[in-house]
């Protein structure tokens, strides 16, 4: 595939997606969602899960999206990579979300969505033994992150606050 058929993949709002080079893969709307990329440098591959919630058991339905609680998404972005043809041991990780959108008064942990969403994510890729190499959390911005699997390259786009790359 050359350069000039390279398309984005876009992931939406509790979905995941992979992508391999040449193709790029990118998510917006993470307030106090969490856009976790993870990806093997050698094999030019990323998965990416947009996470809304940090724990499965907040689900009110029967049928359980994976892709949009930490506790389980962390681990079906890893099944996906390895179908793909990743190798778990080389896996790493970049995420950015995870923003406090709204302040409440009260001092109430269970509304603070999105340091529990990066925490959660956290918790469960050391249970895996992945390691973080970067992120941009927290905040009170929302962000749309683009990952390039070649060069593991993330590209943040901050509201109201610009660019950056991890």
């Amino acid at each position: 595939m050359s350069r000039a058929e390279a398309a984005v993949v876009k992931v939406g709002i509790a979905d995941v997606q992979v992508a391999r080079y040449p193709d790029k893969i990118r998510t917006s709307g993470l307030g106090s969602c969490v856009g976790l990329v993870l990806y093997d440098k050698d094999k030019q591959t990323a998965g990416l899960v947009h996470v809304m919630l940090p724990d499965s058991g907040l689900s009110k339905t029967a049928e359980l999206n994976r892709a949009k609680y930490a506790d389980t998404a962390v681990k079906m972005t890893i099944d996906m990579l390895l179908k793909a043809g990743c190798r778990k041991f080389a896996l790493k990780a970049k995420l950015a979300g995870g923003a406090e959108m709204f302040k409440f008064k009260m001092t109430n942990d269970l509304m603070k969505i999105g340091p529990r969403n990066v925490a959660a994510i956290k918790e469960q890729l050391s249970l895996y033994n992945i390691p973080v190499i970067s992120e941009d959390t927290g905040g009170s911005s929302g962000r749309t992150i683009e990952f390039e699997p070649k060069s593991c390259m993330l590209h943040i786009r901050t509201v109201k606050q610009g660019e950056t790359t991890i």
